[in-house]
């Protein structure tokens, strides 16, 4: 069995196989400031009381501070709703993106069953758990019964090989997506394996899960290990708990039987990846896209915001200072990202070298709030979408890329791996 069917089965307690339909229960469920109030006004069609104020999670990221009426207006809405209901967890203005906050604070775990009002859900996969986003109605009527049906999904196996120092998590997941395409796994599970993904800390295996609704997955996985729990003690997960989830820790055999398509990707002589508009497929190696002027560069948001991110992106940009003619836009992906880049002297970093530096969020990435790009300007972008208009304006271009060659470009003014 893959690790979807595995996951599926150990909470249903009964074997099931993919194309099934069941229904599962919530383990945890979450909407942030641009979903809760569709959620909230969907609910009311069903109950008067959510099933489990202690698990559900509504957090503030995507227009924070608000900068319109409506969006204000909005997160009036879910902060009435947190007050309705009783919500327990709340994380308003200034704590972050809901798919970081969420692992910070503990939240996440292996084995559990994750709904999310927001697509990139699938990000919670890096920790062994069943992580998925659903539409507003579906939210509704999770906060009102903590159930809800999936298809168990076919799973395409993933594994990612080799060595080479130049290649970081986001490089290999540009790979996958350009190997898999934009609707290759469609309504799937990516499961994500190898000595690669071994290697990779809890930040870049987040990195991995995030991007598989890129290619149409509804779950992107990785099982858990050592460096997962290690991980879940540094956020505060009791030492009781930690040896409770070890004891029902679940495996894989890998066996390309089991899966409707087995990948290998060699990392050993690739080059850096670039995702070039508008598609987070359409990938090239670096070489090809070199020299290309770029007129913002945005560091941040739930793919590469993180500290680990945010370090790699201080180191190349140093002593250094942005190119004349290119706008730098550095987001700490939460409150805690941006007070641990305060005491290691990123944020210093960062703004001598000309960077502008914005509240813990989405910023730019979904184009309805910081950053919005101008007719005709192209950014390099660390985020995970590349669409035409994601950004604000769909007469504008984007590229993605790993911090590091992010970084690079914004000092020489072009797309650039040196």
């Amino acid at each position: 069995m893959t690790l979807a069917e595995k996951i599926l089965s150990k909470k249903l307690g009964r074997e099931v196989c993919e194309g099934e339909t069941i229904e599962v229960g919530i383990d945890l469920a979450m909407t942030h400031d641009g979903t809760t109030p569709l959620t909230a006004k969907a609910f009311r069609e069903m109950a008067d009381r959510v099933w489990d104020p202690e698990k559900i999670v509504i957090i503030f990221d995507h227009n924070v501070p608000a900068n319109t009426v409506k969006a204000a207006n909005m997160q009036k809405i879910a902060r009435e709703f947190v007050k309705e209901q009783g919500i327990k967890y709340f994380y308003p203005e200034g704590e972050g993106i809901c798919h970081q906050v969420l692992v910070e604070k503990g939240h996440v775990k292996p084995n559990m069953i994750i709904a999310g009002g927001d697509s990139h859900t699938c990000t919670h996969g890096a920790f062994g758990a069943f992580a998925t986003g659903f539409g507003a109605t579906d939210m509704g009527f999770i906060y009102a019964t903590g159930k809800t049906w999936i298809k168990v999904p076919k799973t395409i196996r993933v594994n990612v090989v080799g060595e080479n120092d130049r290649i970081t998590p986001k490089d290999v997941i540009l790979r996958i997506c350009k190997e898999v395409g934009r609707r290759g796994a469609t309504y799937m599970a990516l499961e994500y394996g190898g000595e690669v993904v071994r290697r990779m800390d809890m930040e870049g295996r987040m990195v991995l899960s995030n991007m598989a609704i890129e290619m149409g997955a509804k779950v992107g996985l990785i099982e858990a290990d050592e460096k997962t729990y290690e991980y879940l003690r540094k956020v505060g997960v009791s030492e009781e708990e930690i040896l409770n989830l070890k004891k029902n820790a679940i495996r894989v055999n890998e066996n390309e039987e089991d899966y409707y398509k087995f990948i290998e990707i060699d990392i050993t002589d690739m080059e850096e990846q670039i995702a070039c508009p508008h598609h987070p497929d359409n990938v090239k190696d670096v070489s090809e896209v070199a020299g290309t002027p770029i007129d913002q560069v945005f560091i941040g948001s739930c793919t590469n915001g993180r500290l680990s991110d945010l370090r790699v992106a201080a180191k190349v940009l140093k002593g250094k200072k942005v190119h004349k003619d290119v706008k730098l836009i550095v987001i700490p992906a939460s409150k805690k990202v941006f007070l641990d880049a305060l005491k290691e002297g990123l944020i210093e970093i960062f703004i001598e070298a000309g960077a502008m530096i914005c509240t813990p969020g989405c910023g730019p990435c979904l184009g309805a709030h910081q950053g919005v790009l101008a007719d005709g300007e192209v950014c390099l972008s660390t985020t995970n979408r590349n669409f035409k208009g994601r950004m604000g304006n769909k007469n504008a271009e984007i590229y993605l890329s790993s911090p590091v060659i992010a970084a690079k470009s914004a000092v020489k003014g072009y797309i650039t791996n040196e």
